[in-house]
């Protein structure tokens, strides 16, 4: 079987509520690059479909990162829909290189803890792969909502090893997703960068917000 029929396959074995999270999923990142509060009511609807989904397909671990997305979609809403002057509010922003040394170290270090109690449990077939795509999923999630520039970045690499997990795992239509999310999340990083540099210094120069 060739790779395009490998993938047709897996897009026709999708049911329709795993369609519509995919959809929902594509119209979050899509509304998250226009920097609009309307991508977290998207991100709830398909996680909570998602996290439905791999409890009942016995994937507990990607069941709980979905939930996890859950929470960070509330916390997400809640933050961008505070208007710009108040005190809580978030713009985008870049953290210093301290801080995502920091973030990348920590990141590392739990991704291998994890990785070696997956791998010591049998738990995943990929556990250094599967543990490092679920971290920095999280934290970069935590970088979305804080509006951190440098957050497309990271899913650029995060989505670029998901692409060769499921590749290696047999998901070939959600590697098919998963690039289609490293053209979005360029576009996003470029489009948010330019909103950057034309925000007021005061707005957009702040390394720990």
């Amino acid at each position: 079987m060739s790779f395009i029929d490998q993938v047709i396959q897996s897009a026709q074995a999708m049911s329709g509520w795993e369609a519509i999270a995919t959809l929902l999923g594509l119209a979050y990142l899509y509304l998250a690059i226009k920097e609009s509060i309307w991508a977290w009511p998207c991100a709830f609807v398909s996680t909570l479909i998602y996290t439905v989904i791999f409890w009942e397909g016995q994937l507990p671990l990607q069941s709980g990162l979905n939930a996890y997305y859950l929470a960070m979609a509330v916390y997400g809403f809640w933050l961008w829909r505070r208007p710009k002057s108040e005190e809580y509010s978030v713009a985008i922003h870049r953290l210093s290189f301290r801080w995502h040394l920091a973030l990348i170290g920590s990141g590392v270090v739990i991704s291998i803890l994890l990785a070696d109690y997956l791998q010591a449990t049998h738990f995943s077939k990929l556990p250094y792969l599967d543990a490092g795509v679920m971290v920095f999923s999280v934290l970069t999630t935590i970088l979305m909502a804080r509006k951190v520039l440098e957050n497309w970045l990271y899913w650029i690499v995060v989505d670029g090893v998901a692409i060769f997990l499921y590749a290696q795992t047999g998901f070939y239509f959600t590697m098919v997703l998963m690039a289609a999310y490293v053209v979005m999340v360029i576009i996003g990083f470029f489009e948010w960068r330019q909103l950057y540099r034309q925000a007021p210094t005061s707005e957009a120069d702040v390394s720990t917000q």
